[in-house]
């Protein structure tokens, strides 16, 4: 039986520098993203945007629950650690 030499893929720093790597050191990832703002958009409690001002958050929230008024929209305070149910509102006949 005839053996096989298997090749290695070379150590590269240089693709490592290449990382994004913010000024707390840590290395950013797919899993976590970083916030930047205080109130953060949660869709069915998960988390898809952060805003600095609780207007804006809120109308963008009021935005995704009237295209899909199943959907539980929530805006959360990280700083006051309350949170915020968007609701639609109700439409006078």
């Amino acid at each position: 039986m005839m053996t096989r030499k298997m090749k290695l893929p070379e150590s590269n720093d240089s693709a490592q520098a290449t990382d994004p790597v913010p000024e707390t050191g840590e290395r950013l990832s797919q899993k976590r993203r970083p916030e930047a703002g205080r109130y953060l958009l949660q869709v069915d409690r998960q988390t898809k945007g952060s805003y600095t001002t609780a207007e804006t958050a809120v109308a963008v929230g009021l935005t995704i629950k009237t295209g899909h008024p199943i959907v539980q929209v929530s805006v959360y305070d990280s700083v006051d650690c309350q949170s915020t149910v968007v609701e639609v509102p109700a439409t006078s006949k």
